[in-house]
């Protein structure tokens, strides 16, 4: 039923690419002497050397196909496997000597989430381990799930099934009829606009490594700052810049490609996007003039933080330059109700997703009609097919299972002895992989997670995961028809 061998082969795979990414903190590490060498160091290594050993050993002859199954299985593991490696650095240095505090904060990188333990503690962490915080964002991204199928077919494994796993949304697109080439072309797409936003960072004043941080947590919505005001202690030029990067980074990549291959109206075109320029615009225009009206700031400067915190919550990437439950009950609920959203399917963002809402909102209207209309046939379309009721019936699902796992975890928080508002808001937070949520865990207090007691934290990183796989790739694990095996 499960091809366990194939499974613990890629596993392996996996903790050798953790490990092997990990030295590449090395040289900043080194410039900066603060001081995390040796941990970086050997830390990287004995994962390296682990994850070789697994991968070597558990080797099979033949091109093996994974199944659906194994699919869903090795994305979980593989998340997992990767943030249990990923949290050693931290322990070893000392900078984070609790192994709860360094899960939680290898989780929340490679989840993309960007909640934080770290605290006023920030800018003490040493350079190679922010870096290493970095490429948890920039790893998490994309998919690291995606990243090894480009490169399967060399271990003669199918990765069809991982990548169908990896991007469970409602309609994912494929570039190519090969997932290897497609897995590539979306690799090359980040990396060229990781490079191009930290280019245009250090025209502003950033340094290197400062830049390569924030791009890759840019482009990942991940949000992990070097330093604890985030973006707000740069220039508004920076905070211009990151703003149309987020806004790139919760674009469908696969729509970005095509746009970038000379073929602009496959951008405009798909009714998502359109959905995600004006929603966007809409929320700048309103919140733009809630700002302006209620606090001691010009039109530009309302403008700019207006239009950076609804890009930075829509796409989920959790970046700050203010605090925006200072803004009023009414802008606060706004972004509250908008932690629920996401950007577009095939970004990187997290939450439920703007497809989802417009499938929602489409069948809620036609709904309406068929009690006048009763026997005509009224599809849901999307970009002018019309989407099978199956579809339909599975957002509908998700939908109602995510607003469950949201009402039930804020239960479960509150009985950890989180006040009501700290409760709904890093459960909300983590589900939908924000970062900063409401209450203690605020823009105000965006890395305040380190007062979440230990068994909470685990709990949220659960509901990370959860929210990063989208539901139904975890969730399905926990089944025993998903174990049986007819």
């Amino acid at each position: 039923m499960f091809n366990f061998r194939a499974n613990i082969n890629i596993l392996g795979l996996l903790t050798g690419i953790s490990g092997l990414a990990m030295l590449l903190a090395l040289p900043f590490s080194l410039y900066y002497q603060s001081g995390d060498f040796q941990a970086i160091l050997f830390s990287g290594l004995g994962i390296m050397v682990v994850g070789g050993l697994v991968w070597f050993l558990s080797r099979t002859k033949g091109n093996q196909e994974l199944k659906k199954r194994d699919g869903y299985l090795i994305v979980t593991a593989g998340w997992l496997v990767m943030s249990f490696v990923g949290a050693i650095p931290y322990v070893a240095s000392g900078a984070i000597p609790s192994y709860t505090d360094a899960f939680f904060e290898t989780m929340s990188g490679f989840t993309t989430t960007g909640a934080s333990i770290l605290g006023q503690t920030i800018e003490d962490l040493p350079a190679g381990l922010h870096f290493w915080r970095a490429m948890t964002h920039w790893i998490g991204g994309m998919g690291i799930i995606v990243l090894t199928i480009a490169i399967l077919p060399l271990l003669g494994i199918g990765g069809m099934q991982l990548y169908a796993a990896e991007v469970p949304g409602p309609t994912p697109d494929k570039l190519t009829p090969r997932v290897k080439e497609t897995a590539k072309r979306l690799w090359i797409i980040y990396v060229a606009l990781t490079l191009a936003e930290a280019l245009l960072l250090m025209l502003g004043g950033m340094n290197l490594f400062e830049s390569l941080c924030h791009a890759m947590a840019t482009l990942s919505t991940g949000g992990f700052s070097t330093r604890q005001a985030s973006v707000g202690a740069f220039s508004p030029y920076i905070q211009y810049v990151i703003t149309i990067f987020m806004f790139l980074a919760g674009t469908n990549f696969a729509l970005t490609y095509f746009a970038l291959r000379g073929k602009p109206l496959r951008l405009w075109n798909n009714e998502e996007f359109r959905f995600f320029l004006y929603v966007s615009l809409g929320l700048i225009a309103v919140v733009t003039l809630g700002v302006y009206v209620q606090e001691d700031m010009g039109l530009e400067a309302s403008f700019r933080a207006a239009a950076f915190q609804v890009m930075s919550i829509v796409t989920t990437t959790g970046f700050g330059t203010a605090d925006y439950t200072a803004w009023g009950p009414f802008l606060m609920i706004l972004f509250f109700v908008l932690m629920f959203s996401g950007a577009c399917a095939g970004s990187t963002s997290g939450g439920m997703k703007l497809v989802r809402f417009l499938v929602l909102l489409k069948n809620s209207y036609l709904e309406l009609k068929r009690q006048i209309h009763p026997k005509a046939i009224m599809p849901v379309r999307f970009n002018g097919k019309a989407i099978p009721q199956d579809v339909v019936s599975k957002i509908l699902a998700f939908f109602l299972i995510f607003v469950s796992i949201f009402v039930v975890g804020s239960f479960v928080m509150t009985l950890m002895g989180l006040d009501f508002m700290t409760a709904i808001g890093s459960v909300a937070a983590t589900l939908g992989n924000i970062g900063p949520g409401i209450g203690g865990v605020g823009p105000g207090d965006a890395q305040n997670f380190a007062a979440i007691p230990n068994a909470g934290k685990w709990f949220l990183s659960f509901l990370m995961l959860l929210g990063r796989l989208e539901l139904f790739t975890v969730l399905m694990l926990l089944t025993p028809f998903f174990w049986l095996k007819s």
